[in-house]
């Protein structure tokens, strides 16, 4: 497998993770509500208690070289 496909893999990793954490921390779940208005007032209060969260995950990725794009 290339380097660069391994490197895509790890973000995946730290995209699923924090996906993980909004579902059960921030309680931010696919729900029905009756004004679009509420949804995203629910969503923007979820990722602004995300942003408070001191333990975010972090993915290493080391610095190879110029050729690799990120």
């Amino acid at each position: 497998m290339p380097l660069e496909h391994k490197i895509k893999l790890r973000k995946r990793a730290l995209i699923e993770s924090v996906n993980d954490l909004l579902m059960t921390l921030f309680d931010i779940d696919p729900t029905r509500h009756r004004n679009p208005y509420n949804a995203i007032a629910h969503i923007l209060s979820g990722l602004i208690a995300y942003c408070f969260y001191p333990n975010k995950p972090s993915v290493f990725i080391p610095r190879t070289g110029g050729y690799l794009t990120t």
